[in-house]
């Protein structure tokens, strides 16, 4: 007879058990409230969490998607972020990811759901189709019945990227699979949305280790995305965002204009429109993101950004909304609606910053000559 699942390990043990040592411990938590958006002087409080309280039992359900969100996951430039999920909290089901399959797989994920009923998190990766209830099938079973099933004992559900927080790429019209959102089948629990095509790792990782210390959901906006990683838009880290406010644009992602590192605004960036850790945060070890890499942003993070128009085209309006407004102050934003007397960051009147940049590339490559000669 299979015993029950016994989850004793506090995360700071298993950390220890899996060769890290109380350095590499120490640093993941300080790296962590960083990302969270505390102040240094809660990385004592961090670290109390994950020394005494018990790993949380975790439920990865995956539907339509592409597996994205699992593998930007997996390979987060820091190893404790992947183990947080892989073995320092409970995973007990994921179809990814777990080494059991078929009838043993079923077995476990029930055994845990049972045990932990009301404590378990639910991590959902994937839209949910609903058209057709043979669309992602399971054992035999709906993605609508088992998402249910899941979701019944759970004490919150994430909704890691796009496609379980907004129906993603599968609900673009005309959506043949009637794919929905988590949140348009359950109505009775917490959500979190984490956004992203896919999330950044960190993020992911930032929005559960929050949850294991301070045993409640982080501060989230009017679309249940967590302040701290979604409060910003893209635009206002971005360190092209001077030339935009100067008025220098690249049209072409191949010119000289993008090279100088020109806003891409006109190559059609969703910067200004998209909330996201992307800009300060970065990908790969905190290297690079798609604006810096030379490519617009997408808008990955918001909803139906694979129906709002073709990803290089410029934006028709941008409403004035200052630097660094919250998604809360500015509202729902409908691409291609126009402000009345919105302007855009005052670029037109912005003619002695453009004239200052404009003259230090000139000195730059005037340098640049001299030194040639």
């Amino acid at each position: 007879m299979k015993k029950t699942l016994k989850k004793e390990d506090t995360y700071y043990e298993n950390i220890i058990k899996k060769g890290y040592s109380r350095r590499d411990f120490m640093k993941f938590a300080t790296v962590m409230t960083a990302f969270m958006g505390y102040e240094s002087s809660m990385v004592s409080q961090v670290v109390n969490a994950l020394e005494t309280k018990k790993r949380i039992p975790v439920i990865w359900e995956h539907f339509q998607e592409c597996t994205g969100c699992s593998e930007s996951f997996i390979r987060s430039d820091h190893p404790l972020v992947a183990d947080l999920i892989l073995d320092t909290i409970s995973l007990d089901y994921t179809d990814t990811l777990m080494a059991a399959s078929g009838h043993n797989a079923e077995e476990a994920k029930q055994e845990s759901m049972k045990e932990n009923y009301g404590k378990y998190i639910l991590i959902v990766e994937g839209a949910i189709p609903t058209k057709n209830e043979g669309y992602c099938t399971i054992a035999g079973r709906s993605a609508v019945e088992v998402l249910k099933e899941s979701a019944a004992g759970a004490a919150a559900i994430l909704a890691f990227g796009s496609c379980s927080s907004w129906g993603g790429v599968q609900a673009a019209h005309p959506n043949p699979t009637g794919s929905v959102p988590v949140d348009a089948i359950i109505k009775n629990k917490p959500i979190i949305r984490v956004p992203g095509c896919p999330p950044i790792s960190e993020v992911m990782a930032g929005v559960v280790v929050h949850y294991a210390t301070f045993g409640t959901l982080p501060d989230l906006d009017s679309m249940n995305r967590p302040k701290q990683f979604y409060g910003k838009r893209v635009h206002d880290s971005c360190y092209r965002r001077p030339n935009f406010d100067a008025g220098l644009f690249a049209e072409t992602y191949d010119s000289e204009e993008a090279k100088k590192g020109y806003c891409l605004y006109k190559a059609g960036c969703r910067g200004p429109v998209t909330y996201n850790a992307c800009g300060t945060m970065e990908w790969n070890n905190g290297v690079s993101f798609p604006i810096k890499s030379g490519y617009p942003c997408i808008g990955c993070s918001e909803n139906n950004f694979w129906d709002n128009g073709p990803f290089t085209e410029r934006l028709t309006n941008v409403p004035g909304m200052g630097i660094e407004a919250t998604a809360d102050k500015v509202g729902k934003i409908v691409l291609g609606t126009a402000v009345a007397g919105a302007a855009v960051h005052a670029v037109a009147t912005n003619i002695a910053k453009r004239k200052e940049i404009r003259d230090a590339e000139k000195r730059g490559e005037q340098n640049e000559q001299n030194i040639k000669a």
